[in-house]
């Protein structure tokens, strides 16, 4: 240590007094420190400096040399400068925590003969022993500071061992000051958060859940009051409200530590840590299952990560999640011959057409396809399947739908009770304070006023809501589930199913599908794994080279054969028209088309000359007895005349020894008025005498 005597030298440069606190929470608590650091300035005129600087750029700033502290590069920046001769400073502390910056200092201070000063005296970097014992303070400091790091993470670490660690918790979750770690007493709160884990449990989807809580105008809180967990605003829900409630141990009864690890890295020759990097739950260094009440049980929350996990794009051994498009099946087929997932991609006019293939051998090292086919024929198939497989428990299913979709309105009903009892509550508090409020206070007066009116606002939106929701809408069309239950064909088909809807119902059915080709029958073999535990096979024919999907519906060819060899081609038109079976590419049906198809399948022409007579069209049967072909039309209809049909909806056929019929003659010999048949067992309401 120096005498007090400092050189002219030293005393002409100006003297620096560094500040400097580790935390904001010391710069608002710790007053008196601060009081002492900045009578340093005092001290700096006693020992004879005229010029005096204070650096407190570092206030809240910790020394450990993992944050940047700008007055400690200006201070350093002055050393260099030779504009310094003192640096003043109430610990050793105060201006470093760590070996490198506190020995490259005292390194400037002795190239500059500058001097340290503490309380304790003045120090001469250049002289051995002042050096010796400035190291020796700089030592302490950082080894001071590493006893109570670890100490006080060490008690940290006890106490969550024991889950009393009151460490921060998610929304819905309060430390009560008795009981400890427990539900939040807000209902609403309670609500919002079982609603997601009951939409994730119906829609397997944290997207979808995101889109039916936002199209049912659910709210989320968000925290007003940073960390304390006691005022909230609520906001439409996004979608980290919904992934962060999935994926938090705390909601299953778990109490996690040190779920998140901190990264260190060398940013410009600085130490810089990073926080809040996530590690997998099975590395926490603390998890304690049922510790605390939670909204879903452990088994359901490794159900949801399972879940996540599938539903991510790309990872190894997931399921891709339905998310619509054309195909039914992506994400579901396994190539037989290399256990890859099968990729779909989209061909013909406009993208429309999807096909099943293997690429990676192909992308991955350049070799041939394992295997390709087209989807059309593999999805009705399959969709076939699933039908056959759910039609013994339609009944079932349509009971539970009916059951969800009334579960689901009153969640509704209840979350909008819930906001409207929370309007009225606010609305009540702010007529309180306006009523508290002193007249004369216009200025404090009038904002009372006006967030009276916006609480009101909220409550008569909320009623509003409310209402809507228990009056049913007449022109909104109930589904009827016991009808589609008894039609799932039409159910599947229906206009307003989704290939989303699809998706999920296939995936929910259906674990894996394993394809392979038989190029022997020229078949695809899809191997079908259903939950539960079941297999089963289906084979479905690959079309030839140059078929394609706008082929003639057998049905439709059906009835071209059976009516070829009576009726013309524009009868045959006119009945297949009639009986709404359109052509392969979607058309209503002509007698050029009809031709064409009938050349085309070998289904030979109606020739006139093969008539005997015996059969009569309607129109011959009516120019024959000279009457119209409405009056034939009825004597058919009111089973007076015989006729015979090929297939429902073709032209009738009728015998021409038939006409001659007694019946037949006294019907078209009645004049007069109308004639009605006498239907049989009718008793006449005026009976003869």
């Amino acid at each position: 240590m120096t005498s007090t005597e400092l050189p002219a030298a030293v005393l002409m440069r100006k003297a620096v007094v560094y500040i400097r606190q580790s935390t904001q929470a010391q710069v608002q608590s710790n007053l008196e420190s601060r009081r002492r650091q900045y009578e340093l300035v005092d001290v700096a005129r006693q020992r004879g400096f005229r010029e005096i600087e204070v650096i407190d750029d570092d206030l809240g700033r910790s020394a450990s040399g993992l944050v940047a502290r700008p007055g400690f590069e200006r201070l350093v920046a002055g050393l260099c400068g030779g504009e310094v001769g003192a640096v003043l400073c109430f610990d050793a502390s105060r201006l470093a925590r760590n070996g490198r910056d506190w020995h490259h200092l005292l390194e400037l201070c002795g190239l500059v003969q500058a001097r340290v000063i503490d309380l304790d005296g003045v120090y001469d970097p250049c002289r051995p022993n002042d050096r010796l014992l400035l190291g020796m303070k700089g030592s302490i400091s950082e080894f001071e500071l590493g006893v109570l790091r670890a100490r006080m993470h060490d008690a940290a670490r006890a106490k969550a061992r024991r889950g009393e660690l009151r460490i921060s918790v998610p929304i819905g979750y309060i430390w009560h000051r008795e009981v400890g770690l427990g539900l939040d007493p807000d209902r609403r709160i309670q609500e919002a958060i079982r609603l997601i884990f009951s939409r994730f449990r119906e829609l397997g989807s944290a997207r979808q859940v995101l889109l039916s809580m936002a199209r049912d105008q659910i709210h989320f809180p968000r925290p007003s009051d940073g960390k304390k967990l006691v005022a909230f605003e609520w906001l439409p829900i996004r979608y980290r409200n919904v992934i962060s409630v999935l994926k938090n141990p705390f909601y299953a009864g778990a109490y996690a530590y040190g779920k998140s690890e901190q990264r260190t890295a060398i940013i410009e020759g600085r130490l810089r840590k990073t926080y809040g990097h996530g590690k997998p739950l099975e590395a926490c260094e603390v998890l304690l299952k049922d510790h605390h009440d939670g909204y879903i049980d452990w088994a359901e929350f490794e159900r949801n990560q399972r879940q996540l996990a599938a539903n991510a794009y790309g990872r190894i051994g997931g399921v891709k999640s339905g998310r619509g498009g054309r195909a039914l099946l992506p994400g579901l087929l396994t190539c037989g011959r290399c256990g890859r997932r099968l990729s779909v991609v989209y061909v013909g006019r406009g993208q429309s057409r999807p096909v099943y293939r293997c690429d990676r051998p192909n992308l991955m090292l350049g070799l041939r396809r394992c295997l390709t086919f087209g989807g059309p024929r593999i999805d009705a198939a399959l969709a076939e399947e699933i039908l056959r497989a759910v039609e013994p428990l339609a009944v079932e299913a349509a009971l539970e739908a009916e059951r969800r979709q009334m579960q689901n309105q009153a969640e509704r009903q209840r979350i909008a009770e819930l906001e409207l009892q929370q309007a009225r509550y606010e609305a009540a508090l702010a007529e309180r304070r306006y009523a508290a409020c002193d007249p004369d206070n216009r200025l404090i007066a009038a904002q009372l006023e006006n967030s009276w009116e916006a609480a009101l606002r909220r409550v008569s939106a909320c009623e509003t809501r409310l209402r809507e929701m228990q009056i049913p809408d007449a022109t909104a069309v109930s589904p009827d589930f016991a009808g589609l239950a008894h039609d799932l064909e039409a159910a599947w088909n229906a206009p307003a199913v989704t290939m989303r809807t699809r998706q999920r119902l296939l995936r929910a059915l259906v674990i894996d599908i394993i394809a392979d080709v038989d190029e022997a029958t020229r078949e695809v073999v899809l191997t079908i794994h259903w939950r539960g535990g079941q297999h089963s096979q289906l084979r479905v024919r690959k079309p030839k080279s140059g078929e394609h999907g706008c082929r003639t519906p057998d049905n439709a060819l059906a009835v071209m054969r059976t009516m070829a060899t009576r009726w013309a081609d524009e009868d045959i038109a006119a009945s297949l028209n009639r009986m709404g079976m359109p052509t392969g590419q979607g058309k209503t049906w002509t007698a050029h088309r009809v031709s064409s198809v009938r050349r085309v399948n070998g289904i030979h022409a109606y020739r006139s000359a093969e008539k005997t007579g015996e059969w009569l069209t309607m129109s011959e049967a009516a120019s024959k007895l000279g009457v119209t072909n409405h009056k034939i039309r009825r004597l058919i209809k009111d089973r007076i005349l015989a006729a015979e049909q090929v297939v429902p909806g073709a032209p009738y056929q009728i015998r021409a020894g038939d006409l001659e019929d007694e019946r037949v003659t006294a019907a078209l010999g009645r004049k007069g008025r109308p004639y009605r048949t006498q239907p049989e067992n009718q008793i006449s309401m005026f009976p003869e005498a």
